[in-house]
């Protein structure tokens, strides 16, 4: 487990919660922390819509337990009906779900008092030290450390693509430990549910000036577009993986032909993935793109040929034929990118 920046928030947010608290006197602080602890979330957008759902929540929660409590006392099962009228409530209006645990905390701390002549500024101090929780932890995710998803974004999908086009590079030279290699590629599609987790987040992430709103929508469809070239890139590694055998007895001509087109084109990738970030200034040369599709275009003749002049069985042939279709994708797909890119920094050349 690594020790990241949402760790030490809510440690942050909890302290906060509890010297507030302390500060201005509501007891027991620990109310507080608590609720700070279950509040903070992995990113600024989230924490604002939790905390406009959280406030809604605990009010419903907090006007059942004062009603309920007044009316029919704190007995157990009173309270287990406030819980079960509180949850109802909330899914029915559509409230975020992960609202529930802290109001529930809500309605048993109100209940836990006497229902007696001060039972409203009971109900009062408890309902205050659940939302000084919840504004701590709002607080420290927008002051402290905020999340940068589009480096972490960035980082992640580098990784990631030279990881999957090195396996490629020894596939195809016969030079590759299959378990190390199958063991890297199951890490490899746990890594595209990150990223795409990563991307939601970065999806998320509101921007305020309207100056970099439109450079911030074309980076998301950039990214977008990166992480399914990324995906592109693992299936073609996965098609190696299973057709290995077919692979090795492919002619030799053909093997050299597609592995010379994976070099193109993972190199082409990793030239794209530098560009975004400043180390390529310039888009692909003439000579680049014409090997590239030279490439894709004698790399589907001679597939074609191999089946028409009998140099593979049938069935070896239609085993290759989805590994030449990933590769002709992933090709497509970079192409694809490259135009995006080259559009991004002539209109956001700032950026």
């Amino acid at each position: 487990m690594r020790f990241g920046a949402r760790i030490f928030k809510t440690g942050l947010a909890i302290v906060l919660a509890l010297y507030a608290a302390t500060w201005l006197g509501l007891e027991p602080a620990f109310f507080a922390g608590l609720t700070a602890g279950l509040t903070i979330q992995p990113s600024i957008y989230r924490t604002y819509q939790r905390i406009l759902h959280q406030i809604q929540a605990n009010v419903i929660g907090a006007v059942l337990a004062v009603i309920f409590g007044l009316a029919f006392g704190n007995e157990p099962f009173v309270i287990g009906v406030v819980v079960v009228i509180a949850i109802a409530i909330i899914l029915r209006l559509g409230l975020d779900s992960s609202t529930i645990p802290v109001t529930l905390v809500t309605i048993i701390i109100i209940m836990s008092g006497s229902p007696d002549d001060g039972y409203l500024l009971f109900a009062a101090s408890r309902f205050s030290l659940i939302m000084l929780g919840v504004f701590s932890a709002f607080l420290v995710n927008l002051f402290f450390l905020p999340p940068k998803y589009e480096n972490k974004l960035y980082d992640e999908l580098v990784t990631t693509t030279e990881n999957t086009a090195r396996w490629i590079r020894l596939t195809t030279r016969h030079d590759t430990n299959i378990q190390a290699r199958r063991e890297d590629l199951d890490e490899s599609r746990e890594k595209l549910t990150e990223l795409d987790q990563l991307y939601l987040f970065y999806k998320e992430e509101r921007n305020y000036f309207k100056k970099t709103k439109f450079a911030k929508a074309r980076k998301i469809v950039l990214f977008r577009e990166m992480l399914a070239a990324t995906r592109k890139l693992i299936h073609v590694l996965e098609s190696l993986d299973e057709r290995e055998n077919d692979y090795y007895h492919m002619p030799e001509n053909m093997q050299r032909l597609i592995l010379q087109q994976l070099d193109h084109l993972t190199n082409y990738h990793g030239r794209i993935l530098a560009r975004y970030s400043g180390k390529v200034t310039t888009q692909m040369t003439d000579w680049m793109t014409d090997e590239i599709d030279e490439g894709n275009e004698s790399l589907t003749e001679l597939f074609m040929d191999s089946y028409d002049y009998k140099e593979l069985e049938r069935e070896e042939w239609l085993n290759l034929l989805p590994l030449i279709a990933y590769i002709i994708e992933y090709n497509s797909q970079l192409e694809h990118i490259d135009r995006l890119m080259e559009s991004y920094f002539t209109y956001h050349q700032d950026e």
